[in-house]
């Protein structure tokens, strides 16, 4: 039988202590059950009894959380697993401190200019938002929810408002997903104006409406598909393609040489779920194996311990990462 632990931790900031517990303590009761020991909270305290190992994580998770608290972040169920789940995995957990973002009165990477708070929650999402400040073109690769296009798109806003950049260009493919849209009205925007709407969605998360609209209006934020990108080359710019593994090899290296002077480009998707034909080569598959080792240039790799959404999310990806694996085997 492993040994019992009993830990006492002190938090001095109330407020944060109580986004921590959550309501009702829903927060501390989910790393109960999780980690399978006790967890209570008695005034600015909270007591650990468990296995060693077990508390150990705890232990971990409750700090961890209580920083985000401290720095803003709302503490929930979802925000409460995850955590959990990268603190239980030693090669999850950053290996220094995550870059801490300044008081939110001072502009920084981490808000600027936003209307809500964006910060990395993740090992993986720090080193890919620290890669975009430092490389001129990066990869995130990785499965839905992980916040590739939501971090890319954050940084866009932020390096356009605090006039870093003097435009931002945000494209996709314009490829079905496994289902015919049949005749759309409209002039040509109106027909590709479905596939963008994801692109729209996270902005307007970002930019209050109004704000957003007079960007679009005055062009300093473009959304197109990918074909209006030919002929083009983008100087003072941010640039973020989309669902890239929905590419093909010309098509990449097109977007690829797009980049101007003064201008960043971002590249996200999932190279598991591409819905082209399976006679096309991949361009984001390509591109990763073609560009590996070029200075400059970054890949980070999320995987599903870095997904943001319903905890459910992550059982999924592992559920269909599984039967991929298996139909694999049966084919060789």
């Amino acid at each position: 039988m492993p040994e019992t632990s009993q830990r006492t931790l002190v938090f001095e900031d109330p407020e944060a202590l109580r986004l921590l517990c959550g309501e009702r303590d829903d927060n501390l009761r989910l790393v109960e059950s999780r980690l399978g020991l006790s967890v209570l909270a008695r005034g600015n305290e909270v007591r650990i009894s468990g296995a060693g190992p077990a508390a150990e994580i705890a232990e971990h998770t409750l700090r961890a959380l209580y920083d985000a608290a401290r720095r803003g972040r709302e503490i929930g169920p979802i925000e409460t697993a995850r955590m959990i789940e990268v603190q239980s995995s030693p090669s999850q957990r950053p290996e220094g401190p995550v870059p801490r973002r300044p008081q939110r009165t001072d502009p920084s990477p981490w808000t600027g200019g936003l209307s809500r708070l964006v910060e990395p929650k993740s090992p993986a999402q720090a080193r890919y938002m620290e890669a975009i400040r430092s490389h001129d073109v990066v990869f995130g690769v990785g499965p839905a929810g992980t916040g590739k296009t939501y971090l890319a798109m954050a940084m866009a806003v932020s390096a356009l408002v605090n006039r870093e950049v003097k435009r931002i260009v945000l494209t996709r493919p314009a490829v079905e997903a496994g289902e015919r849209l049949g005749f759309l009205p409209g002039d040509l925007a109106d027909k590709v104006n479905p596939y963008l709407r994801p692109l729209y969605d996270a902005l307007h998360d970002m930019l209050d409406f109004e704000r957003a609209v007079r960007l679009v209006d005055r062009g300093q934020i473009e959304v197109a598909p990918l074909a209006f990108m030919r002929g083009r080359t983008l100087n003072d710019a941010f640039v973020i393609l989309d669902e890239a593994q929905n590419t093909t090899a010309e098509q990449m290296k097109m977007f690829l040489t797009r980049l101007g002077f003064d201008s960043k480009t971002v590249v996200t998707g999932d190279v598991t779920q591409t819905d082209l034909p399976h006679s096309q080569t991949n361009g984001l598959a390509h591109a990763l194996h073609l560009l590996d080792e070029i200075d400059g240039i970054a890949t980070v790799q999320f995987t599903h311990r870095d997904v943001v959404r319903h905890p459910l999310v992550q059982k999924i990806i592992l559920a269909y990462e599984a039967d991929a694996g298996t139909q694999k085997g049966e084919r060789s």
